[in-house]
């Protein structure tokens, strides 16, 4: 197994600025997966690890067991010493296992499985939460507008909990990419009920921004115009609980439906 020591290797540097900037993932079309979680899942799914490295020292077995399974599957593992591995991964946790991956080819957007697309959601934690009530519900692609959070970033990563390796992720899509289907948004605006409108199977479901919700020009591209009823002392929710409830609501649609054919 390779050991690397020195700040100047080049894939150490490379590494770093994966971490650290997202031009560095937008120009490489790559990012750096950490924790035996992530990992776990991403081997699960068959998602390719490019590179896996390991903390010297670790002893934890799980890692050491990945670590060997992510050799069997192909990929290549060398094991950083502990500064390096530390200014790497900037988590106040070491974990022991980093990862180093391709983004995926950039796929055509299809809403025959389902689609969500997110509108200028800023917030890591909002973002990857929505991808993982996405993957939970079988959403098949996940489409984000260019003010989005960077999806490929760590706080992203680690929020998704690995649904990135189980849905079909296309950034920068803006409305006049959207295809011609189905499109139901979240709005306060001359709404109907989430549990009485039309909610069809292979559309589109858009949320928009942290306090300022979708934007005009997606309301009027709109055929189907959604609220979540709730106590009338509460205005809203977080973007990322009105989606798990919007997507639960689809699903449970589907198998009502499914039983019913």
């Amino acid at each position: 197994m390779d050991y690397i020591h020195s700040r100047q290797n080049p894939v150490v540097k490379h590494l770093i600025k994966l971490a650290g900037t997202h031009r560095e993932r937008v120009r490489s079309r790559q990012a750096v997966i950490s924790g035996a979680h992530l990992i776990e899942a991403a081997l699960q799914a068959r998602f390719p690890l490019r590179h896996v490295f390991l903390r010297d020292g670790s002893t934890d077995a799980e890692v050491r067991a990945l670590a060997e399974t992510a050799v069997a599957a192909g990929s290549r593992v060398t094991t950083l010493s502990g500064e390096l591995f530390d200014a790497i991964e900037q988590m106040p946790s070491q974990t022991g296992l980093l990862a180093l991956i391709d983004w995926p080819e950039r796929m055509t957007l299809d809403a025959s499985r389902g689609a969500v697309y997110l509108e200028n959601v800023q917030d890591p934690g909002n973002v990857g939460s929505i991808l993982r009530t996405a993957a939970a519900t079988a959403t098949g692609q996940v489409w984000l507008s260019k003010g989005c959070a960077d999806v490929w970033s760590p706080k992203v990563l680690r929020a998704a909990m690995g649904a990135h390796f189980v849905l079909d992720l296309i950034e920068d899509v803006t409305i006049a990419d959207l295809p011609r289907a189905s499109l139901a948004v979240t709005t306060l605006e001359r709404a109907t009920s989430l549990y009485t409108a039309g909610l069809p199977a292979e559309g589109i479901l858009a949320f928009g921004a942290e306090g300022g919700g979708v934007s005009a020009e997606l309301l009027e591209r709109a055929d189907v115009r959604l609220h979540i009823p709730m106590n009338d002392r509460i205005e809203s929710l977080n973007v990322a609980a009105a989606a798990a409830v919007c997507l639960f609501e689809r699903q449970r649609r589907q198998q009502q439906d499914g039983l019913k054919s």
